[in-house]
């Protein structure tokens, strides 16, 4: 789908107050206050593990149109700043967009068999990846505040005492969810009833495993 034409274009750089570092990027808007921070691999987990409240966006420059836009992107976003320790652009600047679903399907495969070659023939490009990966990496496990998560990883047996006394504790009387009920069973079925209701003909208390 082509781009529609918007009403702005410029140049903006996204910088964490945390640590210093930042994103360099293109946006093109009809809202000039549409809150965007970038679309950055690196800037979004850096965003997602520090917070929306510690990035601040700055307007570098604008352009006329789309085209001058890009151009300049590139101009800015070049080898030379992708080299610096604070940045936290992946490639050069430029690219931006795809004319339809065909060109970008073209350009993805284009960008992975590049990728490919240079993971086998260029050790200064599989070493960046290699840093880009464990940076990553240590974002991308953290949760916010809150989330409930336990995936592949168990309680130890410390643990389990700790958490079976608090049970105990937790489940006495009323706050126990089996608490005022009992087990009847006519020999086939079961069924949980309250303790002061009367045991219909042909059940008795008990349970038949």
């Amino acid at each position: 789908m082509l781009r529609k034409q918007k009403k702005y274009h410029y140049i903006y750089k996204t910088t964490c107050s945390v640590n210093g570092k930042y994103y360099i990027g293109m946006h093109s808007t009809d809202n000039i206050n549409d809150s965007y921070l970038g679309s950055g691999k690196r800037l979004w987990n850096s965003i997602n593990y520090y917070g929306k409240e510690n990035f601040t966006k700055d307007i570098v420059e604008f352009c006329e149109n789309r085209v001058e836009l890009k151009k300049r992107e590139k101009e800015i976003v070049n080898e030379e700043l992708l080299n610096e320790k604070l940045c936290m652009n992946l490639q050069v600047g430029g690219g931006g967009g795809f004319v339809n679903e065909d060109h970008m399907l073209k350009c993805s495969i284009a960008g992975n068999q590049k990728q490919k070659w240079l993971m086998e023939n260029d050790e200064n490009f599989k070493k960046r990846r290699k840093e880009i990966g464990i940076e990553n990496k240590k974002h991308r496990f953290k949760f916010p505040k809150g989330t409930k998560i336990w995936l592949g990883r168990k309680h130890s047996d410390k643990s389990k005492i700790k958490i079976g006394e608090k049970n105990s504790i937790n489940q006495l009387g009323e706050k126990n969810s089996q608490y005022g009920t009992c087990w009847i069973t006519d020999g086939i079925k079961n069924k949980k009833i309250k303790k002061n209701e009367v045991i219909p003909n042909g059940w008795k208390l008990g349970r038949k495993v």
